[in-house]
């Protein structure tokens, strides 16, 4: 169990941030005479133009008033005093986890008579200590980004940086971004989304990537943030999804990109043997990038019940190439003289390499090579173009990884009296990845553009559900409840197969252990070599959910401002790895097939041949039920001060 309670005590002229909501903003402000007096007991009333909900409070005997629990949007506020005239404040701009400030200088005249300002209050702050950068819907929609990727505006914020490595999208299929702000590690970023816990605590990513088009307002918080969010060892990164309004509302779209206007690169690319035809599409790998959707938002109830959805599909079909080295035909009946290296048989000479008898000629005989290698050999294609010499790569591939997903979100709004309001929330992302290797089934390398070979299959939650009631202009009460869950299944592509007990490799396939079927990864290190099998984290399991209960508490009393509360979340997670292929990682040293007085000596293919690993590793694991599990609570109190 992990408790964390903070006290903050804020004794600022202001601080707004100090008492916004992970969910809502508000609006708060002085209200003075002509002569710069406070003006107590004047009516204060804030409505918003999108739902028409109207919410009130009332100046203390400093003339200051706050309404709290506003939803994102813009609002008018109006304040009125017996003996003066009515002032109103136009074009108000309410943000999730901000407050806005609206002063009024109240005029000696009569209700009737009115003075209204319409154009909206400054947006600079200059009296708060919260380091805060904020993009609203229209900016998040309109400003470019790469595969409409949310994450990525991140990088917006001031001390964001990129990370330096990025998570494969086996595991990060949502394609959430790695940022690091103010020196901080991207694992101490608290995603929140809708004010619900949206982090694998895992791999300090997030597990619902929104679309673009369901976001109202991202807040990025680096520094200086409120008690609430003390749990955060970085950035806090506050998404708040759109909701209905009283006009229906909506948006379409779909971009294409193709491969017909791609340039070729001429070194891995339309590469193939003098005499024989070039590939089709001038080889350039397949590109279909194809991404598309929209959202449609309105009322069901007029000023009372609100529906807002939005989906996204994207389907890929990327392309990508590469130049790797296979064996040439001499070299797989054991003429391996081409690569002009010595070689001596390990069987010969002593223990520690000294005294071996090298291979005439650089041939290995045929009845010494290994079954398992030749075999594997069979399996692998031809050279189709020559290198710069007999070790360079010389065989040109490209393949296609299909890269589909699909997200909606789904959110309703109900405000049932002037005093209960709440909101639910469901989004949803399913995906699946198919990265095909070189060698076909035998995988290979992965291709550079695509980082991993093998197929994905994820399936990530997020429900947030609010709900709030006003006691009192000066007392309110906030229940939230949601849950995340972060779900994903990684395998090769010949994990429904007994590939090693095919290629004559025993021991390695169990029987009745299906996470220990397939080839083995296979290294062959030195001069001519190359790799087999597949090096992804594969067969990986992981499924995580987080469950959130929070109660928060707001009591203004006179110039202070309460906000008391606290979080309980239970997390359930349970991570089935395979640090080493379950069936099997297999390294071929140089070094197995050299002399020990020549250390130029030697080579990794000759080891493979026959069929003599330097190492060999693999991950065993019986259980597949063990679960992590934790009860993390956080408590937190504070007090603003006017």
């Amino acid at each position: 169990m992990r408790i964390s309670f903070v006290i903050l005590l804020a004794c600022t002229v202001c601080n707004p941030s100090v008492f916004a909501q992970a969910v809502s903003g508000n609006i708060f402000g002085t209200v003075l005479d002509p002569n710069g007096a406070a003006v107590p007991a004047a009516a204060v009333t804030v409505n918003n133009r999108e739902t028409g909900v109207s919410r009130s409070a009332t100046t203390n005997d400093s003339g200051n008033y706050t309404v709290t629990d506003l939803a994102s949007g813009t609002y008018d506020v109006s304040i009125a005093k017996t003996g003066f005239s009515k002032f109103v404040q136009q074009n108000v701009a309410v943000s999730v986890a901000q407050s806005t400030r609206v002063d009024a200088s109240l005029q000696v005249g009569q209700e009737t008579q009115e003075i209204t300002v319409t154009e909206a209050p400054p947006g600079i702050e200059t009296d708060r200590a919260e380091v805060q950068s904020q993009l609203g819907g229209r900016q998040i929609q309109e400003l470019p980004v790469l595969n409409r990727n949310l994450t990525n505006l991140t990088l917006l914020a001031p001390g964001a940086t990129l990370n330096t490595f990025q998570h494969a999208p086996s595991e990060n299929p949502q394609q959430s971004t790695l940022v690091n702000t103010n020196g901080q590690e991207f694992s101490g970023t608290n995603y929140l989304l809708d004010g619900m816990n949206n982090n694998d605590q895992v791999l300090g990513i997030t597990m619902v990537n929104p679309p673009i088009d369901s976001v109202n307002t991202l807040v990025m918080s680096t520094s200086n943030y409120d008690a609430e969010y003390t749990q955060a060892g970085g950035a806090v990164i506050n998404v708040q999804t759109r909701a209905g309004t009283n006009d229906l509302h909506g948006s379409a779209f779909e971009y294409l990109q193709n491969n017909i206007f791609q340039a070729r690169d001429a070194f891995t690319q339309g590469l193939h043997a003098p005499g024989t035809p070039a590939p089709p599409n001038r080889g350039i790998p397949e590109l279909r990038w194809n991404q598309f959707g929209g959202s449609l938002g309105g009322p069901i109830v007029k000023n009372k019940l609100f529906l807002f959805g939005d989906y996204q599909g994207t389907y890929r079909r990327i392309g990508a190439s590469q130049s790797v080295r296979v064996p040439t035909a001499a070299e797989r009946t054991g003429d391996l003289s081409d690569l002009g290296i010595p070689i001596y048989d390990p069987a010969t000479g002593n223990a520690d390499g000294s005294g071996r008898t090298a291979f005439t000629g650089g041939i290995i005989p045929g009845s010494r090579i290994s079954a398992p290698a030749a075999a594997l050999l069979a399996a692998l294609p031809q050279p189709n173009t020559s290198g710069a010499n007999a070790a360079a790569n010389n065989y040109a591939t490209s393949g296609v990884e299909p890269f589909d997903t699909h997200q909606f979100d789904i959110r309703g709004d109900q405000y049932l009296t002037d005093k209960l309001r709440y909101f639910v929330r469901y989004s949803f992302l399913q995906a699946s990845i198919t990265a095909p290797g070189p060698f076909g089934l035998y995988g290979g390398p992965a291709y550079p553009a695509w980082g991993f070979t093998g197929a994905s299959d994820a399936r990530n939650q997020n429900v947030a559900g609010n709900m709030t009631y006003t006691f009192s202009p000066s007392l309110l009460m906030e229940i939230r409840f949601g849950m995340s869950r972060y779900r994903v299944s990684v395998s090769s592509l010949d994990a429904n197969q007994q590939l090693a007990n095919t290629v004559g490799i025993p021991g390695l396939n169990l029987p009745n252990r299906p996470d220990t079927n397939g080839l083995p990864n296979l290294t062959i290190n030195g001069e001519g070599g190359f790799s087999m099998g597949y090096s992804c984290n594969c067969p990986l399991m992981q499924r995580e959910t987080v469950f959130d209960y929070v109660n928060n508490w707001t009591w203004i009393k006179g110039n202070h401002t309460f906000k008391f509360g606290g979080t309980a979340e239970p997390a359930w997670n349970q991570r089935l790895p395979s640090d080493n292929h379950r069936a099997g990682v297999y390294n071929f040293s140089p070094t197995v097939t050299s002399l020990a007085s020549d250390s130029a000596s030697g080579l990794g293919l000759a080891s493979f041949m026959l069929g003599l690993p330097s190492s060999f590793a693999r991950f065993a694991q019986l259980s597949t039920d063990q679960e992590d599990r934790q009860n993390r609570m956080f408590f937190f109190a504070q007090d603003t001060w006017r």
